[in-house]
């Protein structure tokens, strides 16, 4: 299964710190989601796992899926999404800025979300601003808005990336 995985920059997992080879199978005991596993995400899950590096990645074994993650016995870092860089992902806080003024900047008590989403976009913090403009759907709409706020994430996204049809959604 090909899936993906947001990394640090060099390769290296956010969460263990662990390097991973490009091209080389690494084995994990077990699926234990969170704690034991190799973790990856589908197309649909990008915008909640942003970071530094892209990699596509293949899944293999037991394969475990979860709401927002996959978590399988091996896996492998195939390529690099070279696309993902600092300007896609200014470009994508910039969608998701733009998205959550057309969607609440005229409600006096959620209008401060746009405000909020723009900061964090400026500071370079793009995953907060994504989850914040989620966050301000929810707010207004209920919670099936944050979903539709995620997948709408997850389509601009594929679509800048290039990912489709015969990967993990």
């Amino acid at each position: 299964m090909i899936a993906y995985k947001f990394l640090l920059a060099d390769r290296i997992g956010p969460f263990t710190g662990f390097r991973w080879p490009v091209g080389e199978w690494v084995e994990a005991a077990g699926v234990d989601p969170c704690l034991r596993g190799v973790h990856a995400c589908r197309i649909r899950d990008l915008p909640v796992w942003l970071g530094p590096e892209l990699w596509e990645r293949e899944l293999a074994g037991d394969v475990t899926e979860q709401e927002r993650k996959l978590v399988a016995t091996r896996g492998r870092l195939t390529r690099r999404v070279d696309v993902w860089n600092e300007r896609l992902a200014q470009e994508f806080g910039r969608f998701c800025a733009q998205r959550t003024r057309e969607r609440v900047g005229y409600v006096p008590v959620l209008s401060g979300f746009v405000g909020d989403v723009e900061r964090f976009v400026a500071q370079r913090r793009i995953p907060i601003a994504g989850f914040a403009a989620a966050r301000a759907a929810e707010l207004r709409d209920g919670r099936a808005a944050y979903v539709e706020e995620r997948q709408v994430q997850a389509a601009w996204l594929a679509e800048q990336l290039g990912l489709g049809p015969g990967r993990a959604r």
